[in-house]
């Protein structure tokens, strides 16, 4: 039964109704916990569901909150001043950030740096404007940790209450959404 779970492990909701239907001893059992933490892993950041809350300090030490977000669409945004991709997309990011700013739309920047001096420098040299937070602990960065982030960018794109709506939007497919969102005149 177990290896029959294992290679359907990717229908998460089927797994996850198919355990709740179990007794409490198989729920209980290494296996049945086995399963219930990989079900609740692939909950992570997925469309749909809330984003997760974390703090962490911005780039003058101060505390910051997703949740001091609600009521915006914010696009959490996990990049690094080390990251060749990264930089190459900020200029789309700062170009929806611009066009959409006014809108009920910010950016929160999650940076996975350990070096602060570079990390200040990315943000000025690539003119990001918005909230950027970090605890300089590279691939240990803790909202890394707990958004499951195993490469960067990556990007999560949560409406005012606080839920998933999009996720790993780049380029035109960022404007694309946003303009769904809010509208665009061309």
């Amino acid at each position: 039964m177990w290896a029959t779970i294992a290679q359907v492990i990717e229908n998460y909701d089927v797994v996850e109704k198919s355990l709740n239907a179990m007794t409490p001893e198989v729920q209980n059992s290494f296996y049945g916990k086995f399963v219930a933490e990989r079900v609740a892993v692939s909950k992570i950041g997925k469309v749909g569901l809330p984003a997760m809350d974390f703090v962490q300090a911005d780039t003058t030490g101060k505390p910051v909150t997703l949740s001091s977000f609600r009521g915006k669409y914010v696009l959490v945004d996990f990049w690094a001043s080390w990251c060749g991709p990264c930089r190459k997309e900020n200029p789309n990011i700062v170009a929806a950030f611009d066009k959409f700013r006014s809108k009920n739309f910010t950016i929160l920047g999650v940076s996975l740096d350990n070096n602060r001096e570079k990390w200040l420098r990315a943000i000025a040299d690539d003119q990001l404007t918005w909230t950027h937070v970090s605890d300089l602990k590279y691939w240990q960065n803790e909202v890394a940790v707990m958004y499951r982030i195993q490469s960067i960018p990556q990007n999560f794109l949560i409406d005012p209450d606080g839920k998933i709506i999009g996720k790993n939007l780049r380029g035109e497919e960022l404007q694309q959404k946003l303009c769904e969102l809010f509208g665009c005149k061309e």
